[in-house]
């Protein structure tokens, strides 16, 4: 009896340790395309990962980072939508075990964003407050967080550029326009680029707001800055040919 229970418990063990190895591979090459650049494999390897090890905060965040991303290629509105959403429910996972955790609150704060610019009027100010406020949590856990302040930028930009259906949405639903300014934009995607030089999104966000508010020798020279940075995302190739062609534009 005693040598058939080490036996049991022998094969329990082996099986539990082939399990946590599995998982463990499975992680490892998630995070390996992800370096790759090859985000579409990568998220349905985080998919496999979570099958068997739910309740991993880094592998929900990063799911829903690269769904958003995923579903921003999309040619369709209901694709997108279907990407976004699947991102917002990652991003609610990651949180329910981490509340506090910056990236979790980052990711829900992009998947609320690419959601409202798809929403009418009053859905897209709705989300905006909520963007907002998950912005705000990601900085408070994570103060020199740069991607949080490029998302800070992008919601000053939207909000000053916001029209006059938005503007009279947000006058019915909170009393008035949020606070935000193309130079608190500016500022935040300033910001961005000194705490992470590499985000090469920042570039084109940053040159965009600095042409809006007539500074065009300096957004000539954060083009110039952004077409030299090495790609890090898939999309990362895509931002710089539009700020070269940006560029050759204005020269």
């Amino acid at each position: 009896m005693l040598k058939k229970t080490l036996m049991l418990l022998g094969f329990c063990w082996a099986t539990f340790t082939a399990a946590a190895q599995s998982a463990d591979e499975l992680l490892a090459q998630a995070q390996q395309l992800e370096k790759q650049m090859k985000e579409t494999e990568a998220l349905e390897k985080y998919r496999e990962f979570l099958q068997v090890s739910p309740g991993h905060v880094e592998a929900f965040t990063q799911s829903s980072l690269l769904a958003g991303r995923e579903g921003a290629r999309q040619k369709e509105k209901a694709a997108k939508l279907d990407y976004f959403n699947n991102a917002k429910i990652y991003a609610f996972e990651a949180l329910k075990v981490a509340p506090e955790n910056p990236e979790a609150n980052y990711a829900m704060a992009v998947a609320l964003g690419r959601i409202g610019m798809l929403s009418g009027a009053k859905e897209k100010v709705a989300a905006f407050k909520e963007v907002k406020k998950y912005i705000d949590l990601a900085l408070k856990f994570k103060p020199e967080y740069g991607e949080a302040y490029n998302l800070l930028g992008k919601w000053n930009y939207e909000i000053y550029n916001f029209g006059s259906i938005e503007k009279a949405a947000a006058k019915v639903l909170f009393g008035g326009v949020p606070p935000g300014s193309i130079e608190e934009a500016i500022a935040n995607y300033e910001k961005c680029a000194k705490l992470k030089p590499s985000f090469v999104v920042n570039y084109l966000d940053l040159a965009t707001a600095l042409r809006q508010n007539n500074q065009e020798t300096q957004a000539m020279e954060v083009l110039n800055k952004g077409v030299r940075m090495r790609p890090i995302y898939q999309d990362d190739p895509g931002y710089r040919a539009e700020m070269k062609k940006l560029l050759d534009a204005m020269q």
